[in-house]
């Protein structure tokens, strides 16, 4: 399992905290990738990603037989791009799921905390990457096209970090 700092932690929940989806991709049995948009309820401490989903989903079963997942990041207004690989675990924690709740979770799940299919997904961390572009469209538009003219790769667009590496 990897360890995470605090610092980079928190860097990761700043970076996601105002994306609302995020691509979980999972394997199938036959190695298949598939992609769903989910939304996540949280980034703890530990550096578990949460969130809601029904058991009745295929793509919980095949989490059986092969745990690993990427869950996927893009803020493209704000050039923000992130990847997080981990383990999931199919969960049913009525108290995660009381301190979790909200109410955009009850369009999925009409009964609420006491729905039958109602789980939770916990995703523990093992690695995190990001690309995040804090300069402008203009700016980060000139260093392409500067590079593209120039044949040499743009300098200076933006920062990339690996977590857990």
């Amino acid at each position: 399992m990897t360890t995470f700092t605090t610092e980079e932690l928190h860097d990761l929940r700043d970076r996601i905290k105002d994306v609302k989806f995020g691509m979980f991709t999972t394997q199938d049995a036959s190695g298949v990738l598939t992609s769903r948009p989910m939304t996540v309820q949280q980034l703890d401490d530990a550096g578990n990603v949460w969130f809601f989903v029904s058991d009745q989903e295929a793509f919980t079963h095949e989490l059986l037989d092969n745990p690993s997942v990427n869950v996927s990041f893009a803020d493209v207004d704000d050039h923000l791009y992130v990847s997080v690989s981990g383990r999931a675990e199919l969960l049913r924690d009525r108290a995660k799921a009381e301190e979790l709740w909200n109410p955009m979770v009850k369009a999925w799940f009409p009964q609420g905390l006491d729905d039958p299919h109602l789980a939770l997904l916990r995703v523990s961390v093992q690695a995190a990457e990001y690309w995040d572009t804090a300069n402008s469209k203009m700016v980060t538009l000139f260093a392409m096209a500067k590079a593209a003219i120039t044949g040499k790769p743009p300098k200076n667009v933006g920062e990339h970090r690996e977590l857990g590496h």
